[in-house]
């Protein structure tokens, strides 16, 4: 029998969506953009995340450690990407994060983005 695996907040909101094979060829922001107009419930698991750990009395918070906590809760859930959450765009949910929530920044270490 499978182990039930542990949420922090349901699974109603999770899309199986995969991005066209022609995004390729787009710059990493062009993809960034693609996936999350795909899956938004990726943003919503971060802010949900963001706000447990404030409640638990973080400071500080690496968007490292929430998308590994989102690739450990939900394992192949995501999709539209070959490497599902792509850390290609973790600068870019946290600027989301912080656009949505200024308040949050500093929570988060941001450095310039690359180009490509």
């Amino acid at each position: 029998m499978p182990l039930e695996q542990p949420t922090l907040f349901g699974l109603d909101d999770i899309q199986h969506v995969r991005l066209p094979e022609s995004v390729r060829d787009l710059t990493i922001q062009q993809r960034f953009e693609a996936f999350h107009a795909l899956n938004p419930w990726v943003m919503r698991h971060l802010e949900n995340l963001v706000q447990d750990a404030i409640g638990k009395g973080f400071q500080r918070i690496g968007i490292g450690m929430l998308f590994e906590l989102l690739r450990y809760r939900y394992g192949e859930a995501t999709r539209g990407d070959e490497f599902r959450l792509n850390n290609d765009f973790r600068s870019r949910y946290v600027r989301e994060l912080i656009g949505a929530r200024p308040d949050w920044a500093d929570l988060f270490e941001t450095r310039a983005l690359r180009a490509a």
